[in-house]
């Protein structure tokens, strides 16, 4: 006898549709109407497969994460720290100002803009932003201890500055700034970062 009766939508699309809503509209610009239209499905079945819309979005930030944002793991994994960093930097421009994607950042919109109802969701974006700063710093420790930094960079300091720098970046794409002058912008950054001071 047949299983039990299949879903009718394919959740990994769904998810898909609600990433575009939320990175487009923001957290509390979106409505769940707005999502079940984008998603394809009904109330009830938004629910039942992935809770109401707090859920739903803590599953979206993965998803974001994983896919349009996952150039940050990579960028980790590259072999010396300044290619860590022109990943970060050149990776948060196409995120942001690339074609075909909404302009800005889903995740620094929402720590921007979430008020008070929102206030568990922002918490939870801060605590990832926080993660990530986190997990640059121990990568450029690593760099600091192979010999791969200028010897009066703090991989802390940098850390901090470089995740300024793309919460930056996806600010001014948000504003309206071309993706060319955001380019200018990361080469720029990229080689004070890595410009050793006197003496």
């Amino acid at each position: 006898m047949p299983g039990g009766r299949p879903r009718a939508f394919d959740p990994d699309a769904a998810l898909d549709s609600a990433l575009e809503v939320f990175w487009s509209q923001g957290y509390e610009g979106t409505a769940i109407s707005d999502l079940t239209a984008a998603m394809g499905v009904n109330r009830p079945s938004l629910y039942a497969a992935f809770g109401n819309k707090e859920e739903l979005f803590h599953k979206v930030l993965d998803r974001y994460m994983q896919g349009p944002g996952g150039f940050t793991s990579r960028a980790l994994e590259a072999p010396r720290a300044r290619d860590v960093v022109e990943g970060l930097l050149y990776g948060a421009v196409e995120l942001t100002a690339g074609p075909g994607t909404p302009r800005g950042c889903l995740s620094v919109g929402c720590v921007q803009a979430c008020g008070p109802e929102a206030e568990p969701v922002r918490q939870e974006v801060a605590a990832r932003r926080k993660a990530g700063e986190a997990a640059l710093r121990t990568r450029l420790e690593r760099a600091r201890d192979e010999g791969d930094l200028p010897g009066d960079c703090d991989p802390a300091d940098l850390a901090r500055l470089v995740t300024a720098l793309t919460d930056g970046i996806a600010v001014a794409a948000a504003g309206g700034s071309s993706r060319q002058e955001l380019l200018q912008l990361a080469g720029t950054a990229l080689r004070m970062a890595f410009t050793p001071g006197p003496g």
